[in-house]
């Protein structure tokens, strides 16, 4: 019997308080009205795409889809949208096709990396069975590709190179650095490709099609793929998060499944005798849970990772990314758009989040 995903939808989101953050004060709200009617549009949109005639595939689609989801790049397009001529059928069909991207890249993200939960539900490989789950995703990487074609070849073109950077963030993230890459810059560009890459393609493809001003588009490019990253390196700490039902997964889900994160890197930049003793003990509990232990005996290495001077840098770090993103929008017009975009930019890097 298939489960059904109850979550109301993500308590990351709920973290971040991204809606508030981002649309705070008055001269916003009129802003946050014209967003939300477009993300409501998109969420109609997603629930037709989402449709499949056949049964299994219909519900391996929609599975985590209806298990919430923070719509951080449908609302970035609908953001940005305001730069040009507003929300259109063109923009609202770029923002479902690539919430459907993200979406086909969990479901091969979580085959990847072993994870057992996802949105606080289990994992669609440990419902399906992993081909299932690589099948899915490879179905809404489709129908993401047919809307977007509807847009025309610049469309076509850029969810091409979309999925290309993701395909190579995955790949290189699954590799790993070589002797001669620096761990830290390589990790950064895994981000800059699996996460950055997607969310500048959302804040671009509002104004692209909205047809707004071309420097506009180029503009939002630099500051999606900083903010993507900023985003991502905050994900990091959170994965380290105590309380799971914050999350929606294990925590330290990624470290558990032998997938280094900034904290790791970092911690394994220091020389000290703590830091060395605490990184063995990490990597020794890895190789032990991928001989078959329980993952729990990781437990105390990684409250001692969460509160380590690695996961303070790292949230530093995700701050001086957030800073270069709101640099990036120095050709944009003053307003609220632009002052949305500055509090999106701090919001997905904040140390108190």
């Amino acid at each position: 019997m298939t489960p059904s995903p109850s979550a109301p939808g993500s308590h990351v989101a709920s973290r971040l308080g991204l809606t508030e953050r981002v649309f705070a004060g008055a001269k916003s709200r009129k802003l946050l009205r014209t967003v939300e009617a477009g993300l409501q549009t998109v969420e109609e949109n997603l629930a037709v795409e989402l449709h499949v005639s056949d049964a299994l595939a219909d519900a391996t689609s929609r599975y985590l889809y209806e298990a919430g989801g923070k719509r951080v790049r449908p609302m970035l397009a609908m953001l940005t949208a305001q730069l040009g001529e507003g929300i259109n059928r063109a923009v609202v069909d770029a923002a479902t096709a690539l919430e459907l991207t993200h979406l086909g890249s969990l479901y091969h993200d979580d085959v990847m990396d072993g994870a057992d939960v996802r949105r606080g539900v289990p994992s669609a490989q440990q419902v399906w069975g992993n081909n299932v789950a690589i099948l899915t995703g490879d179905l809404l990487f489709s129908r993401a590709s047919q809307l977007m074609a509807r847009n025309g070849e610049r469309a076509i073109q850029l969810q091409a190179d979309t999925f290309e950077r993701l395909v190579l963030g995955q790949m290189h993230e699954t590799v790993g650095p070589q002797s001669d890459d620096d761990p830290v810059a390589f990790y950064l560009q895994v981000l800059a490709d699996k996460t950055g890459s997607l969310i500048a393609t959302a804040a671009q493809a509002g104004v692209i099609f909205a047809h707004g001003p071309e420097e506009y588009a180029e503009a939002m490019v630099v500051f999606g793929e900083k903010a993507g990253v900023a985003f991502q390196l905050l994900d990091d700490v959170i994965d380290l998060s105590a309380d799971p039902d914050e999350t929606g997964k294990v925590p330290g889900t990624d470290l558990r499944a032998g997938v280094p994160t900034m904290p790791y890197l970092l911690l394994g930049e220091r020389t000290d005798a703590a830091s060395v003793d605490l990184r063995a003990r990490i990597d020794s509990g890895v190789a032990r849970i991928a001989d078959g232990a329980d993952p729990a005996l990781l437990d105390d290495a990684l409250a001692e990772l969460r509160e380590h001077e690695a996961t303070s840098g790292t949230l530093d770090l995700a701050a001086r990314w957030s800073n270069d993103a709101i640099a990036a929008l120095a050709p944009l017009p003053d307003g609220a758009v632009r002052d949305a975009l500055t509090r999106f930019a701090r919001a997905v890097a904040d140390r108190s989040s």
